[in-house]
């Protein structure tokens, strides 16, 4: 897996039904996918606090994950069961990168 092309906060953008269709992931758009037109934010709050804030590639690398914006940015389409799995997958997926930089 080439983490390089993965964002900051562990979602896989190739397994999104928009990417490429529209949206190229975070890294492509500095933390600006089509989405955030909808939302209150200039960028993604979590690529925001990681990317250009905190200035690290990856949420893995932050000694507060989960944070509180983590665990509480969610697809309001998601039921809390696969929200949780969701979380589990992508903090594993996080610090997975940690190890193998």
């Amino acid at each position: 897996m080439n983490y390089k092309t993965l964002p900051p906060c562990g979602y896989t953008c190739h397994d999104c039904h928009f990417y490429g269709k529209g949206c190229f992931g975070c890294q492509k758009t500095c933390g600006k996918p089509f989405w955030i037109a909808d939302e209150k934010w200039d960028a993604c709050p979590i690529f925001d606090c990681c990317v250009n804030e905190k200035v690290l590639e990856h949420c893995g690398l932050c000694p507060e994950l989960p944070c509180e914006t983590f665990l509480t940015l969610r697809d309001p389409d998601m039921t809390d069961e696969a929200f949780e799995k969701s979380l589990a997958d992508r903090k594993a997926l996080l610090l997975s990168r940690v190890k193998n930089n």
